[in-house]
């Protein structure tokens, strides 16, 4: 790991490019660089490269040049996981940018924005989308309020967040019937997000 903790910054960013190397620390997928968004004693963030498909692939970490040992992950097409506020909640807004709380909670009939990563291949597929992407797989993308899984015109995006490297949204009408805080949950295909609460009034 890092003898540093540093964050990707802006000034990291070259013609919109991630950094393959931060504090020395460089991360290779199936000996392809990826782009590194944090490093410390004991945790490296980085993004799978785009061109990687589902399957078996070898990581490795290289620090000043001298790699580690080669380990073997699986990539599956999309794993989606919902960002949580850490006390149970899914990180939502309203359609103004406003977070979603107890005390701004969404109302039934509304669009929101629901962040979340892992949810797979756009197009275009960037590593920093310049524009509104949509996921490939949106055929096999479903969510679910209170374990009722909402119809499909209910979303009304799914994709890339402009300019966020590795973060996705679901522009989501909340039904008008739906009750206070529902448990939310986001699949694709057979992946399925861990359970958050929603705030909805």
């Amino acid at each position: 790991m890092s003898w540093l903790t540093y964050a990707m910054g802006a000034n990291d960013i070259i013609a919109s490019t991630l950094p393959t190397e931060l504090a020395g620390v460089e991360v290779y997928v199936d000996d392809s660089p990826a782009g590194v968004l944090y490093v410390s004693e004991s945790q490296i963030n980085f993004i799978v490269p785009v061109n990687e498909i589902a399957g078996d692939v070898t990581v490795r970490v290289a620090r000043e040049g001298v790699s580690g040992p080669e380990v073997t992950v699986t990539l599956v097409n999309a794993a989606p996981e919902l960002f949580g506020d850490g006390t149970g909640y899914a990180i939502a807004t309203h359609a103004d940018g406003t977070l979603l709380t107890s005390a701004s909670p969404a109302q039934g009939g509304e669009i929101v924005v629901i962040y979340a990563t892992g949810m797979g291949a756009t197009e275009p597929n960037q590593a920093i989308p310049q524009s509104a992407a949509p996921v490939v797989g949106l055929a096999s993308l479903s969510v679910s309020l209170d374990g009722v899984v909402l119809p499909s015109f209910r979303i009304k995006y799914a994709g890339a967040t402009p300019l966020s490297a590795g973060l996705y949204q679901i522009n989501l009408e909340i039904p008008q019937d739906t009750g206070t805080d529902p448990v939310i949950q986001v699949t694709m295909g057979t992946q399925s997000s861990a359970a958050l609460q929603i705030a909805v009034e």
